[in-house]
């Protein structure tokens, strides 16, 4: 049996560290199996149609303007929000495109965002989206690619990136 893939937004490094860093200071340890990501569909076939619409769609595609927001408290969750209309619409066409593949959590609406700390009680989750409401500015990052990893129950295995080919941002 294929193992089923997810798909990721790539983003650039310097915001890739910033959240990587909140991710290993307030995820749970026992639980913290990959890095801080954005995700684009949770469950996807490991089919060649799949691989090859994200290889085509990279290829023409501009990087993507990210506004991260405020951190919000969300599904019992701590998370940045992202904004991108780029995103919003890249989303939505791989979503038409793959509507027989998907289950039921990827055929809704995206709500971009990415999770510092997870499954936790929800004093510790005030805590620290308190603080991080007091301290935290809100800022451009970009989106430079798809990434597809492999799932298998543990920890991710990165099958394909996909480099969006473009560099100027919308």
């Amino acid at each position: 049996m294929e193992v089923p893939l997810i798909l990721t937004l790539a983003i650039e490094e310097n915001a890739s560290q910033f959240f990587n860093a909140l991710r290993k200071i307030y995820f749970p340890a026992e639980r913290f199996y990959i890095d801080a990501h954005l995700t684009l569909f949770h469950l996807l076939p490991n089919d060649p149609l799949i691989v090859d619409t994200i290889a085509s769609v990279s290829k023409e595609r501009e990087i993507l303007l990210l506004h991260v927001k405020e951190p919000a408290f969300i599904d019992n969750k701590v998370v940045f929000k992202i904004e991108s209309e780029g995103l919003t619409q890249l989303h939505y066409r791989l979503q038409q495109q793959w509507q027989p593949f998907l289950i039921p959590e990827d055929r809704e609406l995206l709500w971009p965002h990415i999770t510092i700390q997870n499954k936790i009680t929800p004093e510790a989750a005030e805590e620290l989206l308190q603080f991080l409401i007091e301290n935290f500015s809100s800022f451009h990052t970009i989106g430079t690619g798809l990434q597809l990893w492999e799932y298998d129950g543990g920890p991710w295995k990165l099958f394909s990136e996909f480099n969006f080919v473009k560099n100027e941002a919308k």
